[in-house]
């Protein structure tokens, strides 16, 4: 294979295992995070009595199952590309990390399993029986997310293992190598980030709806229980953040100093952020010291330096992203606060209604940042990308195939997806959603805001129609009405 081509081979390979990793990421992110939504708002519908709570826990778990299904079809993607991709990487340190692997199937099947039960229970199992078949769903979720990023967290911190000196792997400790000392940070980081893509992507989806005048109950505590769970995770991702980046600038300087764009090594680092410049800021808030040394890119040969533009501004469109989430959150904290209600701001909804969109594209960069700052290594200071790649011809005309088939199951999966959304409410639903919401705490102030939209006045309006004395009934008798 010539220079050029394998320069191209190599090229096409990491763009399809970016493509469908990127892919999959969001996937297995709302997948982690709408399991634990929908539980919530089960068990929400029966503290209160409330079937709005039990409508929004049944949509929510029709969109987890198929979720669920398309995130198994990617997943299944990436776990062949691992062998015809990088064949060299899994035949040399598969041993290393396949435990992993494995723990993440089993994990798989158990929330597989209880996703199955779960939707077929409805209806056919007690109120408590049902709700308890959800938790091994989030559970299940949660420990295949953690077991994964275990295999990534150990290509930035191999351990767990030996190389003779013929170059053989040798003395094979698999839970060394899964517990590595990047896991913590990593795992801790990832499974805030998909609580926060998750329900920014929820509330996102409802505050578009009630932007366009849909204010009743339904669509109010829709866009409130996951907008809440969101902005509370958000300030804690700020601190393990934090966390995260410190661990890179002590264990991987280099990707640090690629990160933080610093050139060449000195005293006293300016802090740079766009057009922001503070004098020793980065070496203040690094090591407390504002004449601190920090290493820059000059200090390694240029053939083991990572893209030096990439991971920088990944990494500041991530933290960009996560400072607004953040404040977006404190809006609502305040508003709480002061009148014990969600904003009734236009601007905020608009705002929410954005969040989703920003908290996906904040993760998609923190990868960037993780991938793209650790090359030229797929495992650090001990194996190669060029080292790992498949040596054969054709990669590119894969890449294209991979392109077209995951652009049909996108498609395939929002059209669902939409279909959900779009179904109508059920009477319950309908019968709740007047302009007085009888529970405090979920946005319920809203719908007194003048709006001059064009659904503006069916916030005020008085509903005489056949569902409007639903209110009054019990709720029993709420949910024969439904049913």
């Amino acid at each position: 294979m010539s220079l050029a081509s394998s320069t191209s081979e190599i090229l096409a390979a990491r763009t399809q295992m970016a493509m469908t990793l990127g892919f999959h990421i969001v996937l297995a992110a709302i997948g982690i995070g709408l399991p634990a939504l929908t539980l919530l708002a089960e068990w929400r519908g029966h503290r209160t009595g409330d079937p709005v709570y039990r409508e929004l826990a049944r949509r929510w778990a029709k969109a987890t199952g198929v979720l669920f299904a398309v995130g198994a079809v990617s997943g299944t993607v990436l776990s062949f590309e691992m062998g015809t991709l990088w064949p060299h990487f899994m035949a040399k340190f598969g041993q290393v990390f396949g435990a992993a692997f494995a723990m993440e199937g089993i994990a798989f099947f158990i929330e597989a399993i209880f996703i199955g039960i779960y939707l077929y229970g409805w209806d056919r199992l007690s109120s408590r029986a049902h709700l308890l078949t959800g938790i091994p769903i989030v559970v299940g979720g949660i420990a295949s997310a953690f077991f994964v990023v275990t295999v990534n967290s150990w290509m930035n911190q191999p351990r767990g293992f030996r190389i003779d000196a013929h170059g053989n792997v040798t003395d094979v400790r698999p839970l060394a190598a899964m517990f590595n000392p990047a896991t913590p940070p990593e795992a801790v980081h990832l499974i805030l980030a998909s609580f926060m893509v998750c329900g920014f992507t929820v509330a996102s989806v409802y505050a578009v709806a009630l932007l366009r005048g849909k204010r009743d109950a339904y669509h109010r505590r829709a866009f409130a229980i996951p907008f809440t769970f969101a902005a509370v995770t958000a300030p804690i991702q700020v601190i393990v953040g934090d966390w995260a980046t410190r661990f890179v600038a002590d264990n991987q300087p280099v990707k640090f100093a690629a990160m933080e764009g610093i050139e060449r090594t000195q005293n006293g680092v300016p802090f740079r952020f766009g057009f922001l410049e503070i004098p020793n800021g980065l070496s203040l808030l690094l090591k407390f010291d504002p004449n601190a040394r920090l290493r820059g890119l000059d200090s390694w040969p240029a053939d083991l330096e990572p893209p030096k533009n990439v991971p920088h501004y990944a990494f500041d469109i991530m933290v960009t992203i996560g400072t607004g989430l953040v404040l977006l959150g404190a809006w609502a904290l305040l508003s709480w606060w002061c009148r014990r209600d969600l904003p009734r701001s236009r601007w905020f909804l608009r705002a929410a209604a954005l969040a989703g969109i920003g908290a996906v594209i904040a993760m998609e960069a923190g990868w960037t940042t993780t991938e793209v700052g650790r090359q030229p290594w797929i495992v650090y200071g001990v194996m190669r990308v060029d080292q790992a790649v498949n040596p054969g011809s054709g990669l590119t005309v894969g890449l294209y195939i991979v392109l077209v088939v995951y652009a049909l199951l996108a498609a395939v999966t929002v059209t669902v997806l939409r279909r959900i959304a779009r179904a109508p409410e059920t009477a319950v639903g309908v019968a709740t959603g007047g302009a007085t919401d009888p529970d405090p705490g979920t946005g319920s102030g809203m719908d007194t805001e003048t709006d001059p939209g064009p659904g503006a006045g069916a916030e005020t309006e008085t509903d005489t129609g056949p569902g409007a004395g639903a209110e009054a009934d019990s709720a029993d008798g709420r949910e024969e009405a439904r049913r």
